[in-house]
């Protein structure tokens, strides 16, 4: 039987590649989306992969909704945390809703997916989690106070967490990306787009595969030695 994969934010951009991904390497993989219905099913009919709708800042939701995937599937074995958003402004324009919401999906559903899956994983000594960080969190962004935090969060989590799990079979690492073609992305004026492409070494954006092929690395069986590590993929734009 095949090892059980659940990628949050996992039916578009990023996620969506990952989830297809794993897919294809032969692993049973889970979508978990937030709320965008239409995309979540076409994802899934176009890919086979079932889709789970779960608000991933709500810590009874995450228990719930993993105690449905692995009655489904079977036991979790592998987690990719990359649900995010965005909420944009400076620090004399941002309010607190704008602060939380941010917090609260991007770093707080770290915790309640990790804690719904994590006794499971001690019990059976096997584990593979990455966490989805940002260039951003490395290096921080003007007007971005609140996903930089989240994401800088993330770092230090995947860390503290790695040294739990290490003993237990368990391995925990972050994948910061840089810049990369998806609909977040796309929403930045072009303008400033191209002003980012060329500060990027390699001259163009990055691409869902190019984070996608650094998760696979990351949860293989054989990926036994790596953990507590953060994986810098952004086509040279911020050397770590």
């Amino acid at each position: 039987m095949s090892r059980v994969a659940v990628v949050t934010g996992g039916t578009r951009g990023i996620g969506g590649m990952v989830a297809s991904q794993l897919k294809e390497k032969g692993y049973t993989v889970a979508a978990v989306y937030g709320g965008n219905d239409e995309t979540a099913e076409k994802f899934k009919n176009e890919t086979g992969i079932p889709v789970y709708k779960i608000d991933v800042s709500d810590f009874d939701a995450c228990q719930a909704g993993i105690g449905q995937i692995e009655q489904d599937l079977g036991p979790v074995e592998i987690l990719v945390n990359n649900a995010g958003i965005t909420r944009d402004g400076t620090m004399h324009r941002m309010d607190h809703d704008n602060w939380q919401a941010v917090i609260d999906t991007n770093l707080g559903s770290c915790f309640n997916m990790c804690r719904s899956v994590i006794d499971g994983m001690r019990a059976r000594k096997f584990g593979r989690i990455v966490n989805i960080g940002s260039i951003n969190g490395q290096a921080g962004q003007y007007g971005q106070v609140n996903y930089a935090a989240a994401k800088s969060g993330i770092h230090g989590f995947t860390k503290a967490l790695a040294q739990e799990g290490a003993a237990q079979g368990i391995t925990v690492n972050a994948i910061a990306p840089g810049y990369v073609d998806t609909d977040m992305v796309r929403a930045v004026p072009a303008d400033i787009l191209e002003k980012i492409i060329q500060r990027i070494p390699m001259g163009r954006l990055g691409r869902g595969e190019d984070i996608a092929r650094g998760v696979l690395f990351l949860v293989a069986d054989d990926a036994d030695f790596v953990t507590g590590s953060t994986l810098s993929i952004n086509g040279g734009q911020h050397m770590y």
